[in-house]
């Protein structure tokens, strides 16, 4: 028997421009460019917009033949002669080759390694942007889950966390031994797997950073020396063999004399009280549809060839939707950082980071109106120019903590006291946690001391006494 049933149903659905447009706003200065120059060369009614310098340039250019000069405005030109001899300018098309200083970069060397233990195009694609996503120290700061969505926006395609796993392992078989590590723990772990772990100091302290990591942060000797059924002199030969080991697997990563140049997406200025936020590099102007193709495409009919027909108006409808994207971004990206500077004001006009306020996602959502996915997007991988310095905009959202004085801070400012204190301790001595948090309390700052370990470990500072070890 045949039944019919009417239901009503709420679902959320993303349409393909809008992921589109969220792959836009995850684009920073120097890739939208490159989209750009992509979509040009797939788009015939796309064409590049030339600026005044390149009309004058053709203007003035000496390969184009020149109109005809008879004998009286050649006698009387004023021009000396050797402005007009060839050897005294370069020609375009024959430029001198210049030296550039060889720079190792760590990432490139990782890709090399890995091409040459696989071949599967997928799995290099996925490594690729894993390996892009470490740190200059060689290690993933970045959650997995995060990760996969971004590569999964960047590809369009979904891609599991598990997928990600798996390729991570292989990165982490790769040489400077412990790159790919997600945390300190892993990054010894894994130098001490490559060692020779028939000997016994190397399988109790595998056991130990497995089993007892916390005891060992706690400083708790007697619980590991209990479970792993070991005395004092032993323990000690452990944690000298851990100690002797790196806490990071890239280390002075820049070469001498080698500069790492950022090109920023916003630029920030300063006049007096008054802060301007301006766009680094427009791309608004800097192409436009051709107005021959579009009247063609407008008016064609539709006895001609129904294929050309479609291919003119599919071209024109993705030229007209690429331009309103790029502007969309612009507007956009603007209005987020501007809430931003608005929210962070003392900040920017002091560059004080104890200036730096409490500043989540959702507050810069709620002043712009617009979803909070779109301002993540907005400030992912993007830099500021400001006048202290370049600074990545995801270093200014920090969640706050009240002080003693009822003030909220941001958690940013509690890290940087955090770390000058190590900085200006006795090496021999170090401080423990709790005498953090009486250093810090006298500072303003009220924390507990597992709040102490926490931005500690962020910040992959080690505890007291393998500070101590390490002097």
């Amino acid at each position: 028997m045949i039944n019919q049933h009417l239901a009503q149903k709420q679902r959320l659905k993303i349409l393909p421009q809008q992921i589109q447009l969220l792959n836009f706003f995850h684009l920073n200065t120097l890739e939208l460019e490159q989209r750009i120059q992509q979509e040009l060369q797939e788009n015939p009614l796309l064409e590049e917009t030339s600026s005044d310098a390149d009309q004058l340039a053709e203007k003035y250019n000496k390969d184009e033949v020149q109109d005809y000069k008879d004998w009286d405005e050649f006698a009387h030109d004023d021009i000396p002669d050797y402005k007009l001899e060839y050897t005294n300018y370069l020609n375009s098309e024959k430029i001198p080759n210049v030296p550039v200083a060889e720079s190792f970069d760590f990432r490139k060397d990782l890709k090399e390694q890995l091409r040459l233990i696989s071949s599967n195009e997928n799995e290099i694609a996925v490594a690729d942007f894993l390996i892009d996503s470490l740190n200059d120290s060689g290690m993933l700061d970045q959650e997995l889950e995060r990760i996969a969505e971004d590569l999964s926006f960047k590809n369009k395609i979904w891609v599991e966390t598990d997928d990600l796993e798996k390729v991570l392992l292989k990165i982490q078989e790769l040489e400077p031994v412990g790159v790919g590590a997600r945390n300190t723990r892993e990054c010894l772990l894994l130098q001490l797997n490559k060692m020779n772990r028939k000997r016994p100091d190397v399988q109790l302290a595998i056991l130990l950073l497995k089993n007892h990591f916390t005891d060992l942060h706690s400083r708790n000797m007697d619980k590991i020396r209990s479970h792993l059924k070991i005395d004092e002199d032993e323990l000690k030969i452990i944690l000298q063999l851990i100690s002797s080991l790196r806490m990071k697997p890239v280390l002075d990563n820049v070469t001498p004399g080698f500069n790492q140049n950022i090109i920023p997406d916003f630029v920030v200025t300063q006049t007096g009280d008054q802060i301007d936020v301006q766009l680094y590099r427009s791309c608004t102007g800097s192409f436009h549809i051709n107005s021959s193709w579009r009247e063609m495409a407008e008016h064609v009919s539709d006895k001609n060839d129904k294929a050309t027909v479609q291919y003119l108006k599919s071209k024109l409808q993705s030229a007209q939707w690429f331009i309103n994207a790029v502007q969309q971004r612009e507007s956009t990206m603007l209005k987020i950082m501007k809430a931003i500077v608005k929210l962070q004001h003392d900040y920017f006009v002091t560059g004080d980071i104890n200036m730096l306020q409490p500043m989540i996602l959702r507050n810069v959502a709620e002043m712009v109106g617009v979803d909070i996915s779109t301002v993540s997007r907005i400030t992912c991988n993007k830099y500021v120019d400001t006048p202290f310095g370049m600074l990545l905009l995801k270093n200014l959202f920090t969640e706050g903590i009240t002080n003693q004085h009822g003030q909220v801070i941001s958690n940013r400012v509690i890290q940087c006291a955090i770390e000058e204190v190590i900085e200006n301790e006795n090496k021999k001595c170090p401080y423990t946690d709790q005498q953090l948090v009486a250093i810090l309390s006298e500072k303003g700052f009220s924390v507990a001391r597992r709040t102490v370990a926490k931005y500690r470990e962020q910040m992959q500072i080690p505890v007291s006494h393998l500070r101590s070890l390490w002097a």
